[in-house]
C-alpha cells in the first residue's frame, strides 16, 4: 500500500531532535535567570534583622547606683551605650589595649584606695591610645591639659612632656582624682570635674544651688561624659553579653622593661645611648616617648630600657661622660655596693634590677641589707 505522508530517515530526524533539544534548554536558563533576579530583588529589600543589646537591670560606677527609674537617666544612658556597643572595632581596640595597661592602672588605684572602675576613665578619654591629641590640646591616655599636667608633676616643656609616659600621667591622674573626689563628695561630680574643670564645676553649682550631677544642667559633653564611661564599664566588664568574643592570645601583652633612675650631666642623645647598649634607637624612643627631641636633656630621669639591659644603662652613661646615678663607685656592671641608707626598693629603682630578683639572686629572704654588702645584679 502507498502512503501519502513523506518518509524521513533517521539521519534526517537527529538535528531536528537536538534543535528542539537546545530550544527547550535555553528557556529553561531563562526562566531560572528571572527567578533569581526577583529573589535577589527580595532579599535585598528585605535585609537581615539587627536585634537590640538591652541594658542591665542594675548598673553602678564607683559603687554610686545609676538610677535607671528615671526614664531621663535611662534614656541618657541608653544613648551612649547603643553608639558604644554597635562601633564593634572600637570596642575590639579597648578590649586588646585594655590586656596592656589595665594591671598596671588598676595595681595603682589598689594601692590609692579608690575605686578600679576609674579605668574606664582613660577608655573614654583615650581609647587607651598613648600619645593621643585632642583638638584642645590635649595630650596623653588621661588627657591632660598643660597647667593641669604641672600642677599635679608632670613636665611639660620644649624638651619634656610626661602627659606622654603612661606610669606618670597615671599616677598624676590618680592624685587629681582623689583630690575632686575629696573636694565634690563623690564620683559622679569628681568625674564630671574632671571633664569640665574643677572651678567650672563649683561656680555651676553655687549658680544653680544643686550639688547633684543629674540635676545640674552642664554643658553636653560633660554630661555625656558620665554616661560613656558607665557604657564602657558595661560593655567591657561583660563584652561575651555584647557579642565579643576575643581570645587570650589577641590581647595586647603588658610592655615589659627596666626602668633606671640616673642623673645626666650633660645632653645625653638616645643614639648614642642605643650603640652603647646595643639596642635600637626605636626601642628607645618607643620606650620614652616624653622625651620630645632625640636626646635626654640634664637632669635627674627615669629611662627605660629593653629588659635585662637595666643593669648596663649607668655603666654605659659612665663610658659615654654623661653622667650615671651619681655614684659611680657603687655600681659595676654585674655588683652593687650597699651604702648608709640603701633600700632594697631603691636598689631595685637604680639599677633596674627587679626586687625579687636582687632577693632570690642574693638570697635574700626578708629586706635586711647592711652598708658594705655587695649584692650580684645578675645571676
Amino acid at each position: 500500500m502507498r502512503s501519502y505522508f513523506p518518509s524521513f530517515s533517521s539521519t534526517r530526524l537527529l538535528p531536528v531532535l537536538l534543535g528542539v533539544i537546545a530550544l527547550l534548554l535555553a528557556l529553561n536558563l531563562v526562566v531560572l535567570a528571572l527567578r533569581s533576579s526577583t529573589s535577589t530583588a527580595e532579599e535585598s529589600s528585605n535585609p537581615a534583622v539587627l536585634s537590640n543589646f538591652p541594658l542591665p537591670g542594675s548598673i553602678s560606677l564607683c559603687h554610686e547606683p545609676i538610677f535607671l527609674e528615671n526614664r531621663k537617666i535611662l534614656d541618657r544612658l541608653d544613648r551612649e551605650f547603643t553608639i558604644a556597643v554597635w562601633d564593634r572595632a572600637q570596642v575590639f581596640m579597648w578590649l586588646k589595649r585594655a590586656g596592656r595597661y589595665f594591671p598596671y592602672i588598676e595595681e595603682k588605684l589598689a594601692e590609692a584606695g579608690i575605686p578600679g572602675d576609674l579605668k574606664y576613665v582613660a577608655v573614654a578619654e583615650s581609647a587607651l591610645i598613648t600619645d593621643i591629641k585632642s583638638r584642645k590640646r590635649a595630650v596623653g591616655l588621661w588627657q591632660f591639659m598643660s597647667r593641669t599636667a604641672r600642677r599635679y608633676g608632670l613636665q611639660k616643656n620644649r624638651l619634656i612632656d610626661e602627659r606622654l609616659d603612661f606610669e606618670r600621667s597615671t599616677e598624676a591622674a590618680i592624685k587629681y582624682l582623689k583630690r575632686l573626689h575629696k573636694e565634690f563628695g563623690n564620683w559622679t561630680l569628681a568625674l564630671a570635674a574632671y571633664n569640665c574643670g574643677d572651678a567650672f564645676l563649683k561656680r555651676e553649682i553655687k549658680k544653680q544651688k544643686v550639688k547633684d550631677f543629674y540635676r545640674l544642667d552642664l554643658p553636653l559633653e560633660t554630661e555625656r561624659y558620665i554616661f560613656r564611661i558607665v557604657a564602657i564599664k558595661t560593655i567591657m566588664e561583660n563584652p561575651r553579653h555584647y557579642g565579643f568574643h576575643l581570645p587570650a592570645e589577641h590581647i595586647y601583652p603588658p610592655r615589659w622593661y627596666d626602668t633606671v633612675q640616673v642623673e645626666i650631666n650633660q645632653r645625653l642623645k638616645l643614639t648614642d645611648l642605643a650603640l652603647a647598649l646595643d639596642v635600637d634607637f626605636k626601642a628607645l624612643k618607643e620606650l620614652n616617648p616624653q622625651f620630645l627631641r632625640d636626646y635626654v636633656p640634664r637632669g635627674n630621669y627615669k629611662i627605660k630600657v629593653p629588659p635585662g639591659f637595666g643593669p648596663k644603662v649607668v655603666v654605659a652613661l659612665q663610658k659615654l661622660g654623661k653622667g650615671g646615678d651619681g655614684q659611680k663607685e657603687y655600681i659595676s656592671e654585674n655588683h652593687y655596693l650597699v651604702r648608709e641608707g640603701d633600700t632594697l626598693g631603691r636598689i631595685a629603682m637604680r639599677t633596674g634590677v627587679s626586687l625579687e630578683t636582687l632577693k632570690r639572686i642574693n638570697r635574700i629572704e626578708g629586706s635586711t641589707i647592711w652598708a658594705g654588702q655587695k649584692l650580684r645584679l645578675t645571676d
